[in-house]
């Protein structure tokens, strides 16, 4: 389905997103409970108002259950008038437990609005933007909206082409994100509908962006290096023409020097995002500095590259040198040897807080201009 424009063919949002996304897929909005079941239905809890005799969950039932009027519980669904935030959970929740399925044409008629969001990606491997897709899939409502993913691949081109058809079908909103974290131009020509980037931010001040801390991140990497006694920290990273690598290693570089040291080797080592990077660069790192006891890596391919190397080169990690990767990407930190620690860039949070940002500017027709940080976390494994 590669190169092929907006589609409606309705998968599961688990079979969905393992699809080659050439163009425009309509993600839907199924509920998931534990671990990614699908729930279609409800059954009444003991004493609670049940469905309407015909076996479909009236308004009624969903205002009773949230104990609310109708009219609020319509504007809840709505995203219409003011209300706490607790309210609005209330009937949500009601909603799904009843298994409720508002008219969407009837909605759209009264509302003037779709019940749709584009998430326009340049990620088209999924690596980033799927977390942020998930997360933003589980802010979008119980069964209100629905997502359309379309993968510009990175083409300006495409990506005028993808956003006319958006524009065509009436979205109601638009998230914006990519592979990269580096600033990007703001969309163009897309009236007055509301956009919110994520993970890769517009260079316009005045749009909503929502991003991951950098800074907090490198300072949690370099402050766990500290804590196992590490003094003689190298760091190894992607290309410095990439904002990813430029400020994690200016963000480590700081909070080292306010802890009164320096990097092991006197320099950022910049490479490539790869793990054979990663291998080559331990030779560069114990040729210049042997006493090398931490590595703090750009992203967990380099790390894995590192650990790779300095088993095969007899260095016990973490026993004589700890190594911290960033991303907490599975697919590397797991299977690396020792598992990495690493920093969790806490993509879906990114996606639920875009997402989020997205409805209240739908809702209130304003934004939140600037940029919102979503905090990283640590995730301490074997390496350190």
């Amino acid at each position: 389905m590669s190169g092929q424009g907006l589609r409606q063919d309705v998968f599961p949002l688990s079979h969905r997103l393992a699809l080659d996304l050439g163009g425009c897929h309509d993600v839907g909005r199924p509920r998931r409970e534990g671990k990614g079941l699908l729930v279609s239905s409800a059954t009444s809890a003991p004493g609670s108002p049940g469905p309407s005799p015909a076996g479909r969950a009236r308004l009624a039932d969903v205002a009773a259950l949230a104990g609310v009027s109708v009219g609020t519980a319509s504007k809840a669904l709505n995203g219409g008038g003011r209300m706490r935030p607790e309210t609005r959970r209330r009937v949500l929740d009601a909603v799904a437990e009843l298994g409720f399925r508002p008219n969407q044409h009837a909605q759209s008629l009264h509302t003037g609005r779709s019940w749709t969001v584009g998430l326009m990606t340049t990620d088209g491997i999924g690596r980033f933007s799927t977390p942020v897709l998930l997360g933003a899939e589980d802010a979008l409502g119980a069964g209100k909206i629905s997502v359309l993913l379309c993968d510009t691949r990175g083409d300006a081109i495409r990506e005028q082409h993808h956003l006319r058809n958006l524009m065509d079908r009436r979205v109601d909103g638009i998230i914006v994100t990519g592979r990269r974290t580096d600033p990007r131009p703001p969309l163009t020509g897309i009236e007055s509908i509301p956009v919110v980037y994520a993970l890769s931010p517009s260079t316009d001040p005045d749009d909503t962006s929502v991003v991951s801390d950098d800074r907090g991140g490198a300072r949690l990497a370099v402050d766990h290096l500290l804590s196992t006694g590490r003094t003689r920290i190298a760091h190894v990273t992607g290309p410095e023409h990439h904002a990813a690598a430029r400020d994690r290693a200016r963000y480590g570089i700081e909070h080292l020097d306010s802890a009164g040291l320096q990097l092991s080797t006197g320099r950022v080592h910049f490479g490539e995002w790869s793990e054979a990077w990663g291998r080559r660069a331990v030779d560069a790192v114990l040729r210049t500095a042997p006493d090398t006891d931490g590595f703090f890596c750009g992203n967990d391919q380099i790390a894995r590259g590192v650990t790779d190397e300095l088993r095969e080169r007899g260095v016990g990690v973490p026993g004589d040198i700890a190594v911290v990767g960033y991303d907490n990407w599975d697919t590397m930190a797991l299977a690396s040897r020792p598992p990495l620690t690493t920093i969790d860039m806490n993509l879906a949070e990114i996606g639920r807080i875009a997402a989020l940002r997205l409805l209240e500017a739908i809702d209130a027709d304003e934004g939140a201009p600037g940029a919102h940080t979503v905090s990283c976390r640590l995730v301490v494994r074997e390496s350190t």
